[in-house]
């Protein structure tokens, strides 16, 4: 457990200086900082590299799991469309025709459609 309390204030002391992307004037020299705190701190660097290579990856699968979906999404969207205005072109077919006898039997099957689901829900 001391060496992983040195490790983390040997780190703590290379990389103190580094502040909003510039370099403030350390209290540790060139030479105070042996090649196996430099090894230590690549591997805290290699460490973090990793985990953020792995969190990248998995945005990315994110994304393209995004991507799928909004386009399945997207062509259900069209074919609904497409349904829909089916629809409205035969609505607008009834309308215009002035068949009063079509026009009765249209609003007949509204309201009986109506009253079903009304009785089938209650």
């Amino acid at each position: 457990m001391n060496s992983r309390r040195d490790y983390h204030s040997n780190r703590t002391a290379l990389f103190d200086g580094i502040e909003e992307g510039g370099v403030r004037a350390s209290a540790y020299s060139s030479h105070e900082i042996d090649e196996h705190d430099n090894d230590l701190a690549m591997e805290g660097l290699q460490d973090r590299v990793n985990i953020l290579k792995r969190l990248t990856g998995d945005i990315h699968e994110e994304v393209e799991s995004h991507n799928r979906m909004l386009d399945r999404m997207g062509n259900d969207m069209d074919s609904s469309r497409g349904i829909l205005s089916g629809t409205m072109d035969r609505f607008k077919m009834v309308f215009e025709t002035k068949s009063s006898c079509r026009m009765a039997t249209l609003v007949a099957s509204f309201v009986a459609l109506f009253l079903l689901v009304y009785f089938l829900t209650k």
